[in-house]
């Protein structure tokens, strides 16, 4: 029996290839929600992909009172966060990264040939995303990076 993003004995399963076709579909945003709570009587947490084309940037933001965690799948970016931005650390495919709630970050993939796609988890399902206006510092290591 396939139960590819149904419900069924208190499990669900979606099939990547769901999620590729709504990241590059005719609407795709490159963005995608594997899973969603609101409503299901699960926990408040968001899980999706989000792919950044080459040599994209998202904007300067944070996600409020919400924890939320990265995992990159592929491709290689920097991160940077910090009130001006000023801390920066590189990534690629097989690392995480977690910001702690209200901290101003921002993704950038660092690849013009290659699409950077992370997997995000978010302790929230209420979409806050507060966009920052932000002029950026000069960059400084993380530490270990």
């Amino acid at each position: 029996m396939t139960t590819n993003g149904a419900w069924a004995d208190g499990v669900r399963v979606v099939q990547g290839a769901t999620l590729d076709a709504a990241m590059t579909g005719p609407a795709g945003s490159g963005r995608a929600t594997a899973f969603d709570f609101a409503g299901t009587g699960g926990h408040a947490t968001w899980i999706g992909r989000v792919a950044l084309a080459p040599n994209a940037r998202t904007g300067a933001h944070h996600h409020g009172r919400h924890e939320v965690a990265v995992y990159v799948v592929r491709g290689r970016g920097e991160l940077r966060w910090g009130e001006r931005l000023g801390y920066a650390a590189q990534i690629a495919a097989g690392d995480f990264a977690y910001f702690a709630p209200f901290v101003p970050h921002q993704e950038r993939n660092v690849d013009i040939g290659e699409q950077l796609e992370i997997v995000v988890v978010r302790s929230d399902n209420e979409r806050i995303a507060v966009g920052l206006d932000v002029t950026p510092a000069g960059r400084t290591a993380a530490p270990g990076s």
